[in-house]
């Protein structure tokens, strides 16, 4: 999953951005509000972690402005603010949880998880893909009665062709959510997941689409 990360505090957003890497996310880490609409404009993320004071301004005025124009990135507040108006001011802005500082890293990778898996449920419940059953909400792939296990950057590849099944994604698109701004992505790194993919869940779940990319064709 791709990870917007705007933090401030060096120490902590590097120490969240590792922490976040080592597990399989790409991240993105800014440190100002106007590089945070720069990241939103240019890219498509499943989380954003967003600090409430930042040098350009306040967290909760941006992620008005966002809801404002429907942009409904899955956001987590992370902020030192723990009353509980503070709280709910952030939740009635349209934050999707809130996690005060200090927290255990652990955690804060738990509540990403949930907010995923919250907001794959508000788009879609489980569907069939080719010859298995892919549940959002769960994160789980089941062939034949058996759980399928697929790495982050398997799910990551997967997760991103059901956002909309039938459309056709480009490899383009599909790197951009695997791989940070300014990290190298191998040339074939999108074919090495998709082949992957294809032998644990058959190779009729993903179809490609010559010159122009990859789909999936699900069905409730």
């Amino acid at each position: 999953m791709r990870v917007l990360l705007v933090e401030d505090e060096p120490v902590l957003g590097d120490a969240v951005r590792t922490h976040l890497r080592r597990q399989g996310h790409a991240v993105d880490w800014v440190q100002r509000l106007d590089d945070a609409r720069a990241a939103l404009d240019g890219a498509v993320y499943g989380v954003m972690l967003l600090d409430l004071h930042l040098p350009d301004g306040r967290g909760l005025d941006f992620l008005k402005e966002m809801r404002a124009r429907n942009d409904l990135t899955p956001t987590l507040i992370v902020t030192s603010r723990d009353q509980i108006r503070d709280r709910i001011e952030g939740l009635d802005t349209g934050a999707d949880d809130y996690v005060v500082k200090p927290f255990d890293l652990h955690e804060l990778s738990a509540r990403i998880g949930a907010v995923s898996r919250r907001s794959a449920v508000r788009s879609s419940s489980a569907v069939r893909v080719g010859d298995v059953s892919v549940d959002h909400s769960a994160r789980c792939v089941v062939r034949d009665g058996q759980a399928v296990e697929l790495s982050a950057k398997e799910w990551a590849v997967l997760e991103c062709l059901l956002q909309n099944p039938g459309a056709i994604f480009s490899k383009s698109h599909i790197e951009n959510i695997l791989y940070p701004y300014g990290e190298e992505v191998e040339s074939n790194a999108v074919e090495v997941y998709v082949s992957r993919i294809r032998r644990k869940i058959g190779s009729n779940g993903i179809r490609t689409v010559r010159g122009l990319g990859y789909r999936v064709e699900a069905k409730p």
